[in-house]
């Protein structure tokens, strides 16, 4: 039986603690790419609205924060080795989903209903986090059956 994350949560007693596990690393790292993710979709919007449709202006914040956690999710939470486009694209295809609904969800918060930018991409970016770590975890980062790849 997996240990529940209050379990986990209790084993925890310092930093260092946090570090030394994969999920505490998601979560750390999970912030960091959250920062990043909603600087970008904050900033190209307020910098490029004059010139691009919202919808354009989320698949080019997309794309760039998508490059990003894949590459700090395989360096220092999964630690894989190797195998850089296979997981690249297989990261493609758990953001694909969570990209177009974010988009989405812009397009409607923001153009739909007159919500500012920085609350309907804050709504936006938690659910997208639940539903990436999953994909991640059970897809872009598996370990092979023929052994680990796990650093």
């Amino acid at each position: 039986m997996k240990p529940s994350l209050l379990d986990l949560a209790r084993q925890v007693r310092s930093p260092g603690d946090l570090w030394r596990r994969r999920e505490g690393r998601y979560l750390l790292v999970g912030g960091f790419n959250t920062l990043v993710g909603y600087g970008l979709g904050v900033g190209l919007y307020l910098t490029l609205s004059p010139l691009l449709h919202i919808l354009v202006i989320g698949v080019i914040a997309n794309i760039l924060a998508i490059t990003v956690s894949f590459t700090t999710y395989k360096q220092l939470v999964f630690r894989t080795q190797g195998h850089w486009l296979e997981e690249y694209l297989r990261s493609y295809v758990v953001y694909g989903g969570t990209a177009v609904l974010g988009i989405m969800l812009l397009w409607l918060l923001v153009d739909g209903l007159g919500w500012p930018i920085w609350v309907a991409q804050g709504i936006a970016l938690l659910l997208t986090v639940i539903v990436s770590y999953l994909g991640h975890a059970r897809f872009t980062f598996r370990r092979s059956r023929s052994g680990p790849t796990d650093g």
